[in-house]
């Protein structure tokens, strides 16, 4: 075995009159975050971190804003086409470990299923992907609900 470590960290400013999704589970809500594509910093996160712990670089080199090509895309199947760089590399995924931060909404409702959801399309058991929340205790831009974010660590095998 040849494990690897990886990190990814996304945040994304609030925008009014947009989908809020995170962990490809849209939330109920009058906004969401603004960016080229779903704007799903929790997938954005572990996408980077799986990335980076692989050596295949970051989202933004794969995935660059300005590419119509990604425009609106579901953020899930930018983990799906990380998962098959993965493997074309011989990577495989350990696990995932996610943290969102965010005064609002509350994940707790929606945990198993955003579970699931990466779960799916990284192409392994929704046991081994873990996601947790905490607040900002209302400081700074994300307590001052501006923005989310999310950081995430990946363990994969380069064996």
């Amino acid at each position: 075995m040849n494990p690897r470590i990886g990190m990814g960290y996304d945040v994304h400013r609030v925008k009014a009159g947009r989908p809020l999704v995170l962990g490809g589970v849209k939330f109920k809500s009058d906004w969401g975050l603004e960016g080229h594509s779903d704007a799903d910093v929790l997938s954005h996160a572990v996408g980077d971190a799986l990335l980076g712990a692989a050596g295949l670089g970051d989202l933004g080199m794969h995935f660059p804003p300005g590419d119509a090509k990604w425009k609106d895309i579901s953020s899930l199947k930018l983990l799906e086409h990380i998962a098959g760089m993965l493997r074309e590399a011989g990577v495989s995924v350990i696990n995932v470990d996610v943290m969102m931060i965010a005064e609002a909404p509350k994940l707790s409702p929606h945990r198993t299923e955003i579970c699931a959801n990466v779960a799916k399309s990284l192409g392994i058991t929704a046991d081994r992907v873990s996601v947790k929340a905490t607040t900002n205790e209302t400081l700074g831009a994300i307590g001052r609900h501006e923005g989310l974010a999310a950081m995430a660590v990946a363990m994969v095998d380069r064996g």
